[in-house]
């Protein structure tokens, strides 16, 4: 028998759901074209597409250069379509990928405008260096590794190589595949739902409080409201099990959505931890609408890269085993 407090549980997550599946059902490209929602909420609603072969740090061959000329864009597209590996001019040459060239989905475009990364401020396009606090942190997980091997469980491993979450803010970035986001709104909620990993973030817009901050989650607590024509949404309590590039309980996000006069969904993110980074950072970059459906990420059906890593882990230990008691 169901205890009482599961009963409530799957009652409250029925009560928040019902709204966006009826909502969902209802919905077509003709509703999502619509400036306003039914109830007044500016509509951003719809399927949005963030590929972009546009890097994420300016390069240093870029350096003081925020946008590319039209001439300049042309020749970067085509010197990105001329890679044989599937990958964008600026993504390193060296490093490799568990993926075919053909899984991969950049797309073939820089950002509309041309501009030369992904992070905007500060001004140089480069994430800001990281903390002497965050260099010492990263040393001793570097020392713990190496004292026991980064493979003893499956939970040494991340939590997108688990197959459980890309991690937030991280999944709302555009990716190597897997770059649709769709939004779905009620007036007390927006959902959104992002394909890579099928994470689903569900905000609270109706002016409740943050949850109290011993409580820590993978996605962080989330908490939106409009502002004009902008969504705004501000994100904290992360989880210590979860890393955005080092920074996980620290951690604090501020996002904003708005569709602009060109039909685009401009995004940006404003990200802030001073125990991680000297500085804070902010990335934006346009979405674009797409009418293709999403699809299952079904990432633990075929995730042989997991057990390979904790097999060969075990394989290496017989070996060192056997070596010092031949």
């Amino acid at each position: 028998m169901l205890r009482l407090t599961t009963v409530k549980l799957l009652i409250v997550a029925f009560g928040i759901l019902v709204p966006f599946l009826a909502a969902a059902q209802n919905q077509n490209l003709g509703s999502y074209l619509q400036e306003e929602t039914p109830w007044g909420d500016p509509n951003i609603q719809g399927t949005w597409d963030r590929r972009t072969i546009t890097p994420l740090e300016r390069p240093d061959r870029l350096a003081g250069k925020a946008f590319l000329t039209p001439e300049e864009i042309i020749d970067y597209e085509r010197a990105s379509a001329a890679r044989e590996d599937g990958r964008p001019l600026d993504f390193s040459r060296t490093s490799l990928s568990v993926h075919d060239p053909g899984d991969l989905d950049y797309g073939s475009t820089v950002l509309a405008g041309g501009q030369t990364s992904l992070v905007t401020a500060p001004s140089n396009g480069k994430i800001p260096a990281y903390t002497q606090a965050a260099e010492k942190k990263a040393e001793k997980v570097r020392e713990l590794r190496e004292g026991r091997g980064p493979a003893d469980s499956w939970t040494d491993r991340t939590l997108n190589e688990r197959c459980i979450t890309w991690g937030i803010p991280q999944g709302m970035l555009p990716q190597a595949y897997n770059n649709n986001l769709k939004i779905i709104q009620s007036p007390d909620f927006v959902m959104l739902y992002i394909e890579m990993a099928h994470d689903v973030r569900i905000i609270p817009i109706d002016g409740r409080p943050h949850l109290p901050e011993n409580i820590k989650l993978w996605h962080g607590d989330s908490r939106g409201y409009w502002e004009g024509d902008t969504l705004i949404v501000q994100t904290k309590n992360f989880s210590p099990k979860t890393s955005f590039r080092r920074a996980n309980v620290d951690l604090e996000i501020e996002e904003r959505f708005r569709r602009n006069n060109n039909g685009l969904l401009e995004y940006t993110l404003k990200v802030m931890d001073d125990t991680t980074w000297v500085d804070d950072w902010t990335i934006s970059f346009p979405m674009v609408r797409g009418e293709e459906p999403l699809y299952e990420f079904a990432c633990h059906e075929g995730n042989y890269g997991l057990l390979n890593i904790l097999s060969v882990a075990r394989n290496l230990e017989k070996q060192e085993s056997e070596n010092e008691n031949p």
